[in-house]
C-alpha cells in the first residue's frame, strides 16, 4: 500500500489511542466526568487534586496504553513468525510463565514484603518459561516446535497455578490471586508503572526488529534464509522480546487476554498483509482498544466494577472461535 495511506492510518490510530487516554483519566463510574470534580478539589488544595492525578488516574491510564499496544504488537509478530492467524502472546507460554510467577509471590506472602516483589515475580516467571521453551524446542527449532513446546508450558504453568490455588492456606490468599488473575487495572501505583515500563519497551523493540525478517519468512524459512535472514536470531528476539514485554505487563495486570489475537486481524484489511507493516498499526490499536475495554467497565453505577480480563475474554474467545471456523472452511 501507498505510504501516505499508510502514515494517515498510523496517524487516525494513534489519535483514537490518544482520545481514550484522556478519556481514561477524566472518566469515573457509570461514566461520570472528573473534570469537575478535580477542579473543585484543586482550589481548595492542588496538591491533593495533583496526587489523585498522579497517583489514582495517570497509572490506570498509562498501563491501559502499554500494555494493550504491548499485547497488540506481540500478537502481531508472533503471527507474522509462526505464520499462524490464531497465534497470540500466551501461545509460547509467556502469559501463564508470568502468572505463575506472580501467583507464587502471593502464595508464599512475599507480596506483603513490598508491591514491587508481584512484578519481580511475573517477570521472572516469563523468563523462565522462554528458557524452558528453548531447552524443550533445541537449537534452530522449527515453527511447529515452538509451538508444541509453548502449549507445553502453558499446561504445565497452569497446573501450577491451580495447585497453588488449592494448596493455598490463607483465605487472603486465595482471593488475591483470584483477583488478580481475572486482570485489572485498578489500584495500580506510578511505581508499578516505572518498573515495568523499562521491560515492556525493550521486548518491543526486540520484537519491532524483527519486521524485515517476518515480511521475508512470508516467502517461506528457505528464501528467508538465502536473503540473508538469520531465523534462530529472528526467532530468539522475537520470543524473548515477548516474553519481556508480556510477563512485565502480566506481571502488574494481571492475565488480560485475546487482546494479541484480536487487534492484528481487525487491524490487518488496512494494511495489507505484510507482518512487518502490521506490528505498528497493531501497537497503536491495542492500546486504543484496551484503554476502550477499561473504559467500558466502569459504566456499571453499582456493584463491583467488572474485571477487565473477563470482559475482553467474552469479547475475544467467540471472534477465537470465529476464526478457526474460517479457518476451516478456507482449508484445501
Amino acid at each position: 500500500m501507498r505510504s501516505r495511506s499508510y502514515l494517515l492510518i498510523n496517524l487516525g490510530l494513534a489519535l483514537l489511542a490518544a482520545i481514550f487516554f484522556v478519556a481514561s483519566i477524566y472518566i469515573g463510574r457509570g461514566g461520570e466526568s472528573l473534570v469537575g470534580k478535580l477542579h473543585a478539589i484543586d482550589e481548595t488544595d492542588r496538591s491533593l487534586a495533583w496526587l489523585i492525578l498522579k497517583e489514582v488516574r495517570l497509572p490506570r491510564a498509562l498501563l491501559g496504553l502499554f500494555v494493550g499496544a504491548t499485547l497488540g504488537l506481540t500478537g502481531a509478530a508472533l503471527q507474522g513468525l509462526l505464520r499462524n492467524p490464531l497465534a497470540e502472546p500466551g501461545l509460547i507460554g509467556a502469559s501463564s510463565g508470568a502468572a505463575l510467577g506472580a501467583v507464587l509471590v502471593f502464595y508464599f506472602g512475599l507480596a506483603a514484603g513490598s508491591a514491587m516483589f508481584v512484578p519481580l515475580g511475573g517477570v521472572a516467571g516469563a523468563l523462565i518459561s522462554l528458557g524452558v521453551l528453548y531447552m524443550l524446542s533445541g537449537r534452530n527449532p522449527s515453527i511447529v516446535t515452538l509451538i508444541l513446546a509453548g502449549v507445553a508450558i502453558s499446561a504445565f504453568t497452569s497446573a501450577l497455578t491451580s495447585l497453588a490455588l488449592s494448596l493455598a492456606a490463607s483465605p487472603y490468599a486465595v482471593y488475591e490471586i483470584i483477583f488478580w488473575l481475572l486482570g485489572s487495572f485498578t489500584d495500580r501505583s506510578m511505581d508499578q508503572v516505572r518498573f515495568a515500563a523499562p521491560f515492556m519497551a525493550l521486548g518491543a523493540l526486540l520484537v519491532a526488529s524483527t519486521a524485515r525478517g517476518l515480511d521475508a519468512l512470508t516467502l517461506g524459512e528457505d528464501t528467508a534464509a538465502t536473503l540473508g535472514f538469520n531465523q534462530e536470531w529472528l526467532k530468539a528476539r522475537a520470543v524473548i522480546g515477548t516474553g519481556l514485554a508480556v510477563g512485565a505487563a502480566v506481571s502488574v495486570t494481571g492475565v488480560i487476554g485475546f487482546v494479541g489475537l484480536v487487534v492484528p486481524h481487525l487491524v490487518r484489511p488496512l494494511v495489507g498483509h505484510q507482518p512487518g507493516r502490521l506490528l505498528l498499526p497493531s501497537t497503536l490499536a491495542g492500546a486504543a482498544m484496551l484503554l476502550a475495554a477499561d473504559l467500558l467497565v466502569r459504566l456499571p453505577m453499582n456493584g463491583p466494577e467488572p474485571k477487565l480480563g473477563v470482559v475482553t475474554s467474552l469479547i475475544g474467545a467467540p471472534f477465537f472461535l470465529w476464526l478457526i471456523l474460517r479457518t476451516r472452511r478456507e482449508a484445501p
